[in-house]
């Protein structure tokens, strides 16, 4: 598939004369801002990493940046008229070309995989200048493509459960969104830290999630699961389109409800209302504010080696493709990840 209005990809070394193709914006709006561009190749600073990108893959975030809704995403990232932000893009996988003299974790010839969310993002390009600490080893027998699927939405599912949702072996875990991007990590992670997981989905996308290893599965076109009479100690909410409160019957006394994805309406709702619910509830009640760091992408690497998590990929698509990709996923009809093949 070819998008309309957009540079063909040109052949053999596109860093000539230094220089490199990217996905730029220049402006907020719909997917028609971004184009494919001519733009200066990074250069290396002592303590980067120049990092050949092989593949990288979208998330909500990218299009929340490239809308600049919600507003407070523009005072979180500068920009209030126009984006700072100029190459989107934060979760990617790649070869080292070269590093810089302070460097001690990298050569040139490592293959990595990173999330550049703290790091001024820039993935949707064919290079891109980064600290190490954004980066680990990518695992040998793990693709490009799998690699960058991964970081972002997989740092949100483990800081999810993990650190916010507190979850224990033996806990019964309910995976809200378990198709998506995030849910599908979270089916796989909440398997692999020994809880007993019910996932729910649409009908179309209930087989490719059973697959991921959910002992019980919901179709939530069938089944509303506030009303079915199970409680579960923990809600994993990554698809937060209905009232937090309409999930809080479904909770054990001790239960604690996580939001990580969905409205934002939602998402601020219980960022400043979280505490007070937890109060009048009896119930913990959270949301996730994702800390990206190099100790949690080696705990993920380890998970890919050993087979415990692996991405579920929808589609993929050339970097002269993002816009078509951001539309896709803005769809939210996307079955796992969204990747770009540089």
């Amino acid at each position: 598939m070819k998008t309309a209005n957009v540079l063909a990809p040109a052949q053999g070394d596109h860093s000539r004369n230094g220089k490199m193709r990217a996905i730029v914006q220049t402006d907020y709006g719909s997917a028609d801002v971004l184009s494919l561009e001519e733009v200066d190749k990074p250069v290396v600073p002592d303590n980067g990493v120049l990092v050949r990108v092989h593949a990288a893959s979208v998330n909500a975030g990218d299009w929340h940046l490239m809308r600049g809704t919600p507003f407070i995403s523009r005072l979180m990232f500068g920009g209030l008229l126009k984006p700072k932000i100029k190459i989107l893009g934060f979760d990617m996988a790649g070869r080292i070309e070269a590093v810089g003299k302070d460097v001690m974790q990298f050569e040139p010839g490592d293959e990595v995989f990173g999330d550049l969310s703290d790091y001024g993002f820039g993935a949707f390009a064919e290079y891109v200048c980064v600290t190490e600490a954004a980066l680990v080893l990518k695992p040998i027998a793990t693709t490009f493509e799998d690699a960058a699927a991964v970081p972002g939405a997989a740092l949100t599912a483990l800081q999810g459960l993990r650190d916010v949702g507190q979850i224990q072996p033996g806990q019964s875990v309910l995976i809200n969104g378990a198709s998506g991007g995030v849910g599908s990590f979270a089916v796989q992670i909440a398997k692999a830290l020994g809880a007993e997981v019910t996932a729910v989905c649409s009908t179309t996308k209930m087989d490719r999630v059973r697959s991921l290893g959910a002992d019980h599965m919901i179709d939530y076109t069938q089944t509303d699961v506030t009303q079915q009479g199970q409680r579960y100690d923990l809600i994993f909410d990554a698809a937060a389109y209905r009232s937090v409160f309409d999930y809080l019957p479904a909770l054990t006394t001790q239960g604690t409800y996580v939001l990580v994805g969905g409205s934002i309406p939602r998402l601020f709702l219980v960022m400043i209302l979280g505490s007070w619910i937890s109060r009048i509830s009896r119930r913990r009640v959270k949301c996730l504010m994702v800390k990206p760091n190099q100790t949690d992408l080696l705990t993920l690497r380890e998970f890919m080696m050993a087979g415990k998590i692996v991405p579920l990929i929808d589609q993929c698509y050339d970097l002269s493709e993002v816009p078509a990709a951001i539309r896709h996923l803005e769809q939210r009809q996307v079955v796992g990840k969204i990747v770009i093949q540089v």
